[in-house]
């Protein structure tokens, strides 16, 4: 393994996921701020986007520049139009059994997104859940289910859709056709079997890795944000752990980006409890440099 010299970008917020590398800044949200924040690679110059009141998650771009955020609480995709207002995209509150949370949106703006599928915050049994996909028009798929809790996503440059399952022990793949549909599901990455039990005092000491964030690089490798075990993995297909990088605290999201997409952003915080989170400003971006760059989406 590596020996990465971790910088912090930023500090003093309160609970950030979803970094997105976009137009030469990182994006992420603040999900107990509730906003959207870009900054620029060296931490300076933090700018608000947009204010999310019911949880921002997810960031995407629809081909003609217009940003796409989840709304997590109102279970809605809403879009930030050349004049900076918010309107809604999607309502996908009949479709989903938990919050709304990470997305990838693909060239044609068509957006992949996961779903918790229960009330984890509650600590409630798990429930797997669908894969929804939105098209540019703001109609509503189902387009897999039964997943683990799919959260992070990207698109290979081959048009291939990899979705983190953070309670499944797996990265799942999926062909995706011209018409946006979903082959079936495959094992991209297998770290262990499933949980044998739905608890999730007996099915999360089970994660070998818990798949939250995610961000592709050009030799086809996932960094993924493993949520239980304070760490980053670099991952290739099969399940093989090349690298890691250990921050000192929790971490659930990450991506590449900077200037020449070498720069691997990492969103920490102590926990994910959202009550602890939200009475907290201890949450930070931290950044090392790996050696091979950023590629696919987002």
């Amino acid at each position: 393994m590596s020996d990465h010299a971790v910088r912090t970008v930023l500090s003093g917020m309160s609970y950030t996921e979803c970094p997105r590398w976009h137009q030469g800044r990182l994006w992420f949200v603040d999900f107990y701020l509730h906003q959207v924040y870009s900054v620029a690679e060296d931490g300076s110059d933090l700018r608000v986007e947009a204010d999310v009141p019911a949880q921002p998650s997810g960031l995407g771009w629809l081909p003609g520049g217009d940003l796409l955020v989840v709304s997590m609480k109102d279970a809605k995709i809403l879009r930030r139009t050349g004049d900076g207002s918010l309107v809604e995209h999607a309502d996908l509150a009949r479709h989903v059994a938990g919050l709304p949370n990470d997305m990838v949106v693909d060239g044609q703006g068509r957006a992949y997104v996961g779903n918790f599928g229960f009330d984890l915050m509650s600590g409630d049994d798990i429930e797997t859940a669908p894969l929804l996909r939105v098209d540019p028009d703001g109609s509503v798929t189902k387009v897999a289910d039964d997943l683990w809790f799919p959260n992070g996503s990207v698109i290979t440059d081959d048009g291939l859709l990899l979705v983190d399952e953070t309670f499944g022990n797996r990265v799942s793949a999926f062909d995706i056709a011209a018409d946006g549909s979903l082959g079936p599901r495959m094992d991209w990455a297998k770290f262990g079997e499933l949980p044998t039990a739905r608890d999730l005092a007996t099915a999360v000491p089970q994660g070998v890795v818990v798949p939250d964030g995610c961000g592709l690089d050009a030799e086809g490798c996932l960094w993924i944000a493993d949520a239980s075990h304070g760490r980053v993995v670099r991952v290739r297909e099969g399940g093989e752990i090349l690298d890691e990088v250990r921050p000192g605290t929790g971490v659930f999201a990450c991506m590449l980006g900077g200037s020449d997409g070498t720069t691997l952003f990492m969103s920490c915080a102590p926990d994910f409890d959202e009550h602890a989170r939200s009475a907290a400003r201890e949450a930070q971006i931290k950044s090392v440099t790996v050696s091979v760059p950023r590629a696919g989406r987002p």
